[in-house]
């Protein structure tokens, strides 16, 4: 007993273990001090709402919010259906087309040049203005591609000009051209899908059309000089023709060098008379006098074939072209004269025959080459009639429309600060 009242006398009680110690006068004196040197932090006020940011949050509703609810009304209320007629084909050669016989090799063989050309050139065509203007001329733009109810955005309003119903065409009408194939795509889109089948269906007549033009011309082009040639040709073949016929009327000759072989075999043999007859002449002065009447013939004879033979002679040459005797259509009348004249006459219709044989063949030439590179719209997809409508992208157009007014809104307002940060 009493060991546990001592033990209970040394435990503290809790009031005095709680009991703070009581610090020393001179650091009371010193905490005084501080607090008298220390700083007084102001308590900031709150800030309010202030103008710009009303601003702000105004720009975010006008950009953001109301374009995008807006255009979410729109296309899911009053955007009318578009529906979509698609066709594949591609422009081809005959000569491209004999080496490949199926319908899959228009997929692996690449295009020639020639028909590279005129793809791009059909592609352009598609959507030009003349196309625009064709389909026009047999649908009527403004019936087949009015507002439907109050889609306005996408309907064509009508009495437009030529140039916005181009523009409207082309928002209307897809191309894609694949050059490694030469494909052409076509898409044509409209508020029924019978129209746009009728529609792509008549442009790609109108594209065979066209494609069958510049065959034709590339084929006529490729004709013209082969052509012009050969005309050149026939000319000079008939008036070489004409000026050796012209000839053998005036000379009366058929061939010059017959005619002076002929003669040339004439003075010969008129020389071997002459020969054989001095001969006589020589015996005949040894057995009989000069005035005998034999001698005399034999003298007479000598004298007449020697004038012969000069003059048979001087058909030959005159033997100086001083001596050189004219007729009276300006043809010599010396048989070199008249050799000469027929020689050049007949080099030239041969050379003549000769051209015109060499341009009919490369006319030729250029008939087959011309047909081979013959070019041809191959179709293998014909315009295909939709079942549901693939226009307009309703849910995407939203999207572009919240990112564009996002990204319109978030320029401004970083555009904004950024001034202000440097005023």
């Amino acid at each position: 007993m009493v060991e546990s009242d001592k033990t209970a006398a040394k435990k503290p009680k809790p009031a005095e273990q709680n009991a703070k110690p009581h610090p020393h006068p001179n650091v009371r004196v010193l905490e005084g001090l501080l607090e008298k040197h220390k700083p007084q932090v102001r308590k900031k006020p709150k800030k309010r709402f202030q103008l710009r940011h009303w601003i702000i949050a105004s720009g975010f509703v006008a950009l953001v919010a109301v374009p995008t609810v807006a255009s979410s009304l729109y296309m899911t209320f009053i955007a009318a259906d578009q529906y979509q007629s698609v066709s594949s084909f591609s422009v081809r050669s005959i000569e491209s087309s004999a080496m490949t016989s199926d319908i899959m090799g228009m997929f692996t063989q690449s295009a020639s040049g020639g028909t590279v050309a005129d793809s791009y050139i059909l592609a352009d065509y598609l959507l030009s203005e003349e196309m625009a203007k064709a389909v026009d001329a047999k649908f009527n733009l403004d019936k087949i591609y009015a507002p439907r109810g109050l889609d306005y955005f996408f309907g064509l309003s009508s009495g437009q000009p030529i140039e916005l119903k181009t523009d409207y065409w082309q928002s209307m009408v897809s191309v894609n051209f694949d050059h490694s194939t030469g494909i052409i795509q076509l898409q044509v889109r409209a508020f029924d899908p019978v129209i746009a089948q009728e529609v792509a269906t008549f442009v790609m007549k109108k594209s065979e059309e066209l494609i069958n033009k510049l065959s034709d011309t590339s084929r006529d082009e490729s004709l013209k000089l082969a052509n012009s040639e050969l005309a050149i040709a026939e000319k000079r073949l008939s008036d070489a023709r004409n000026a050796l016929r012209s000839f053998r009327d005036t000379s009366q000759e058929l061939d010059p060098l017959q005619g002076a072989k002929l003669a040339a075999e004439l003075i010969a043999g008129m020389e071997k008379e002459l020969v054989k007859l001095n001969a006589d002449l020589a015996t005949a002065r040894q057995q009989m006098g000069e005035d005998t009447p034999r001698v005399r013939v034999m003298k007479t004879q000598i004298s007449s074939l020697e004038k012969q033979i000069a003059q048979e002679r001087q058909r030959f040459g005159a033997g100086s072209s001083d001596n050189a005797s004219t007729g009276p259509d300006g043809l010599d009348e010396a048989v070199p004269g008249k050799i000469q004249a027929y020689e050049g006459l007949e080099t030239e219709r041969e050379f003549a025959e000769k051209f015109y044989t060499t341009s009919l063949a490369a006319l030729e030439k250029a008939r087959v080459s011309a047909a081979s590179k013959q070019r041809y719209l191959a179709a293998f997809i014909q315009p295909t009639l939709s079942e549901i409508s693939q226009y307009p992208s309703r849910l995407l157009d939203v999207i572009l429309v919240f990112f564009g007014g996002l990204f319109a809104w978030a320029m401004l307002t970083l555009g904004y600060y950024n001034i202000r940060d440097r005023a």
